[in-house]
């Protein structure tokens, strides 16, 4: 029975928070292969903006590949995908990789199209970043459509959609609130202890972020905190990649396991908000530092207040 029609045949679309950090980005990859990915699945398609965590992604997803786009050096050359009757190579891989938007630089499109084409006919699976750019080209959708933004969309398309473009508008979108959130999580990092910093671990939220700590009430001085951040927002900071751990902030280097996933200044970073106290959570027995980012964050900040105060179940549980 073909694949199409079975567990997944009313997947229309599942989304996760997209983690920062390279370990969590691989964990949620593993997840997102074991749960959504099928051996029949032969086009794979990635959308999301440069820095959104694309290749991080893949490389979660499957451990090993050959990324074509790889930042730590050589890019590989010639491409692949493109020398599939190579008979100089007695191995073939079964799995190809291309990035589009950096493949097009060298490549006509419809080259990279056809090749696409040919690698699926020969039982081939590619991985394909920037799907959005390559699709017109293709005639057919990818057999799972993933798009990274501030949240991970999966999708499995049929001739009914979801098309590309519909991931592009809501990725793209999304994608500066979770540059936003990750510079201003680093930012309280820098103003905080190495022994806080050390002893927190991070989640997710909706345009924001949280710092979860799980040892005793931490001592942190929150309308301190917001202050100097809002300062540091003010200054308008360049923020660049220094190296795989770690971001410089105004020449200050600070560890961190995502530098790519930043604003380039933080000057960037609009509607920053700390909410005035640390929430204890107690599900899972921890204290949560929770900020706030965008437009909205006034709004969010005071839902999330009116919606903790008044509601007695959501006082004890985790506000995730």
């Amino acid at each position: 029975m073909p694949y199409s029609v079975g567990l997944h045949k009313s997947l229309i679309e599942s989304s996760f928070f997209a983690p920062r950090g390279h370990s969590r980005i691989y964990n949620l990859g593993m997840q997102i292969a074991q749960l959504y990915l099928s051996p029949y699945d032969k086009l794979i398609g990635f959308i999301g903006d440069a820095g959104s965590g694309k290749s991080a992604l893949v490389k979660g997803m499957f451990p090993g590949v050959e990324l074509t786009n790889d930042d730590d050096g050589v890019n590989v050359r010639p491409l692949p995908l493109l020398d599939l009757d190579d008979s100089r190579s007695f191995y073939q891989p079964h799995t190809y990789h291309l990035d589009i938007r950096f493949e097009i630089g060298f490549t006509q499109p419809h080259v990279l199209a056809d090749a696409i084409i040919e690698a699926l006919a020969r039982g081939k699976r590619v991985l394909v970043e920037h799907f959005d750019l390559i699709y017109p080209l293709l005639h057919r959708n990818a057999d799972l459509m993933i798009g990274v933004g501030e949240q991970i969309i999966i999708s499995r398309p049929t001739i009914f959609g979801p098309e590309p473009v519909e991931f592009v508008n809501v990725v793209h979108s999304s994608l500066p609130y979770r540059l936003m959130a990750h510079t201003a999580e680093d930012l309280c990092e820098m103003h905080m202890s190495p022994e806080l910093v050390n002893s927190c671990v991070h989640d997710d939220v909706h345009h924001g972020f949280v710092l979860a700590f799980r040892e005793d009430h931490p001592e942190i001085d929150l309308a301190e905190l917001e202050r100097l951040v809002q300062a540091d927002i003010a200054a308008d900071l360049p923020v660049e990649y220094a190296d795989e751990n770690h971001i410089a902030v105004g020449g200050r280097v600070h560890e961190c396991s995502g530098p790519r996933t930043h604003v380039s200044a933080t000057g960037r970073i609009h509607g920053f908000r700390l909410y005035p106290k640390l929430v204890y959570d107690v599900q899972q027995n921890r204290y949560l530092l929770i900020g706030f980012v965008g437009e909205g964050s006034e709004e969010a900040l005071r839902n999330f207040r009116d919606s903790l105060e008044g509601n007695p179940v959501r006082r004890s549980l985790a506000f995730f």
